[in-house]
């Protein structure tokens, strides 16, 4: 099995991310916490972004579903 078809654990990083206490961090800290958040919301979303143009393109190639569907 390829690794990107095992099921997601339950509890994932994000999760746990934002349930730890944050109060032992230095400002400095912080920051660099921040900053690597912004950045993996970036990774995020280019990813999102790809995946949305490649279904657009899937669809315009082959029809979307939902027009196929809408028939009377």
């Amino acid at each position: 099995m390829e690794p990107d078809e095992r099921p997601r654990p339950k509890g994932d990083l994000a999760s746990q991310l934002a349930s730890e206490s944050l109060g032992s961090y230095s400002i400095l800290e912080l920051n660099e916490r921040i900053a690597m958040l912004e950045g993996e919301i970036a990774r995020v979303t280019a990813e999102r972004d790809r995946a949305a143009a490649h279904r657009r393109a899937a669809d315009a190639l082959f029809g979307s579903p939902s027009s196929s569907d809408s028939g009377s």
